[in-house]
């Protein structure tokens, strides 16, 4: 049996979001139907729109149900460019962050590529923290031309935090909309939509212990985002389509029981990482932690291993019978140096060479300990499998 230790990649299916999933797919109708078994899958749907509104702290009418993380920030941020440019064509600039998931990089350099937007990148100091006084200067720069800004909540390779009012609030000053993909912050540290000053902001279910395939776009009600979709006019008319609501509602009781475990969740593996990050530095001294000293989510501890590199050390890992990742999993399989690392001024070499281990509910101190026996084994064969 392997030691699973990827939480930020995708997590455990709960046994509520399983049970809830379950009992949906005995209902039979459309929730766009008049007729009551149509009403039925409606009112499972909207109850389900209740309670995920209720965990990130938004209006229900601000939930709109999707297919995940990607799908979000592709419309939260192409919609809301092209609805900004439709009202002004002037306003083409966007400021993003280098260290961001490519969910939300890859639609910002598309936009860039395809349909002239000017991307702009915010700059960030050494522990990975955005620098706000570059953001001010940015915003003050191109003012009334930004159509956006999209920044993320928490950074889902190293788990940097970032000051989402203080970000809206320097946004404010020119009525810039503003965007954050909170997929690795849902479920992991108290977010509230409605005090955030964000106008979109993106969720993930898979991340929080729901199937894969189903998250939420929460979209301020004064926003109105050019939608990808045009059909049926469901969901604000933001996502036409027939509305998954067995989905909807198995991410709706995940979501509710990660917020009801939150603070005994982020103590716990909180106190987890303190103890994997001590011990990692006894057993490899050269070791780095990343983003040392930024305000980090709970879950995440995430290494560079100078002298070694990415793959071989996950390879040698998982030989161990221990799943941990180097970041994101989202990129087709794809390995090399990290984009984030990179982003806040790491070398090439120390970027190809970082460990990421992520905690979630089903983590516990003996499989901590698996990872750090296995580490003190595979870290000595990965240095001499480094070309010098």
């Amino acid at each position: 049996m392997s030691v699973f230790l990827d939480h930020a990649s995708t997590t455990a299916l709960r046994s509520c979001a399983k049970e809830a999933l379950s009992d949906a797919l005995d209902f039979v109708g459309n929730p766009s139907s008049v007729h009551s078994q149509g009403r039925a899958t409606r009112e499972l749907l909207e109850e389900s729109r209740d309670k995920v509104a209720k965990a990130c702290g938004a209006n229900r009418s601000e939930i709109i149900f999707n297919s995940g993380g990607t799908e979000g920030n592709n419309h939260a941020i192409k919609g809301i460019f092209w609805d900004r440019v439709k009202k002004d064509p002037d306003c083409k600039v966007i400021i993003s962050s280098r260290t961001e998931h490519h969910a939300v990089i890859d639609p910002v350099q598309w936009l860039g590529g395809n349909q002239n937007a000017e991307v702009v990148f915010v700059e960030h100091l050494a522990n990975g923290m955005i620098d706000l006084n570059s953001l001010r200067s940015l915003v003050k720069k191109h003012g009334q031309r930004v159509a956006l800004i999209s920044l993320m909540w928490v950074n889902n390779e190293t788990g940097v935090i970032s000051d989402i009012p203080a970000i809206t609030e320097i946004a404010s000053e020119f009525d810039i909309p503003v965007h954050s993909d909170a997929v690795a912050a849902f479920g992991h540290i108290p977010i509230d939509f409605q005090s955030s000053g964000l106008t979109a902001m993106t969720l993930s279910g898979h991340k929080v212990g729901a199937p894969i395939g189903v998250g939420a776009l929460v979209v301020a009600r004064s926003a109105k985002p050019i939608s990808l979709v045009h059909g049926g006019g469901q969901e604000r008319s933001l996502r036409s389509g027939t509305m998954n609501y067995p989905l909807a509602a198995s991410f709706a009781a995940a979501a509710k029981e990660a917020i009801a475990e939150l603070d005994h969740e982020v103590a716990r593996l909180g106190a987890l990482k303190d103890q994997l990050e001590a011990a990692v530095m006894e057993a490899v001294p050269s070791a780095i932690i990343t983003a040392q000293g930024a305000n980090r989510a709970a879950y995440n501890a995430h290494f560079v291993f100078p002298g070694t590199q990415s793959d071989a050390m996950l390879f040698l890992l998982d030989q161990k019978g221990v799943c941990v990742s180097a970041g994101s999993a989202c990129q087709a399989g794809v390995l090399g140096p990290s984009h984030v690392l990179l982003g806040m001024g790491f070398s090439h070499s120390e970027a190809s060479a970082c460990v990421r281990v992520t905690l979630g509910k089903t983590s516990t101190l003996q499989d901590v300990q698996v990872f750090l026996t296995a580490l003190e084994q595979v870290h000595p064969v990965a240095l001499q499998a480094t070309p010098a």
